[in-house]
């Protein structure tokens, strides 16, 4: 194995929920509240439609794909979702720095470095407002492969925080068989504050319906006890996934540019396509600087009224 590249499940297309619009001359990002499917391949700027985007719009209600049946290649939820602080290079698309809010991975003039990751808000190099949490979801649709997947990828934090709690939830209550689960991945809208009350939209994770979650977890044990019989090693799938996500220091292929460029830097450098909640999040959001100034003046204060008491 090649060292220094990362070993990562081979995609067969994207899943994303938004769409690119045209507006003065420029491709900007809009929300949107269903799923669209695609292959790898652009065509005069667009993503070509997967042909399985038709086939499940086929049944979907007023043709607006709002769910996906959707099964885990991997039992460990860390695998499925990958979720990191990251920060790229704007014009080449290349991973700079990539943290957990504990430790980050940096590049520097001696090379890769691991430093103290204190998170977006309280991090000097994160001053520009470049690092964002950034979330790769791998998933398998229909039957034709049963290795490949497709990837959503998101640098909301609604999406990773409800996914992520989602994964770890199914797989304990599961008994470790999260990859076997009959799952879906849902469209949910909400409405915040920073949204100023207007609808964001936002990936959800459940059985599929028509199932109760016994009953997905009762047809979870029946598929793994036949993948058992046939001789299929889920647990060394398992294995060999982290070892091949931990061959390199960031996971990164050449392929991954445009996407990259699209979600983080969607009005200059690149679009936006991929998740329509990380939109309203990137308007009006004070720079890590000054999150951090508006922080220390809270604490002040706070520290003043607590002496005057």
């Amino acid at each position: 194995m090649i060292k220094g590249l990362a070993i990562t499940p081979p995609v067969l297309g994207r899943i994303s929920i938004g769409r690119v619009v045209e507006k003065n001359g420029k491709r900007l990002p809009e929300k949107d509240d269903q799923f669209t499917l695609t292959t790898q391949v652009q065509q005069q700027g667009n993503w070509i439609i997967h042909p399985l985007d038709e086939e499940y719009r086929k049944d979907a209600p007023g043709g607006k794909l709002r769910s996906i049946p959707v099964r885990m290649l991997f039992n460990d939820p860390d695998l499925n979702l990958r979720a990191e602080y990251s920060m790229f290079d704007r014009q080449t698309g290349r991973p700079v720095c990539v943290g957990n809010g504990e430790k980050c991975r940096r590049f520097t003039q001696s090379g890769v470095q691991t430093l103290e990751c204190p998170s977006p808000l309280l991090c000097d190099f994160a001053a520009n407002g470049g690092c964002k949490p950034y979330g790769r979801l791998n998933v398998k649709l229909g039957d034709d492969d049963e290795i490949g997947t497709f990837i959503f990828r998101t640098t909301g934090f609604n999406s990773i925080r409800t996914l992520t709690a989602r994964l770890r939830y199914y797989h304990e209550i599961s008994g470790k068989l999260l990859a076997c689960l009959p799952l879906q991945l849902r469209i949910r809208g909400k409405s915040t504050t920073q949204s100023h009350r207007s609808a964001i939209f936002y990936v959800d994770l459940t059985v599929r319906d028509g199932m109760t979650l016994t009953q997905a977890v009762i047809a979870a044990r029946e598929l793994e006890n036949q993948r058992k019989e046939t001789g299929l090693d889920q647990d060394a799938l398992d294995a060999i996934a982290k070892e091949g996500f931990g061959n390199a220091a960031f996971e990164f292929g050449e392929e991954e540019i445009p996407a990259v460029l699209e979600e983080f830097y969607p009005t200059g450098e690149g679009h936006s396509d991929t998740d329509a909640e990380s939109q309203t999040s990137r308007t009006d959001q004070p720079t890590a600087s000054h999150q951090k100034a508006r922080l220390t003046e809270k604490l002040d204060r706070r520290i003043t009224m607590q002496n005057q008491h």
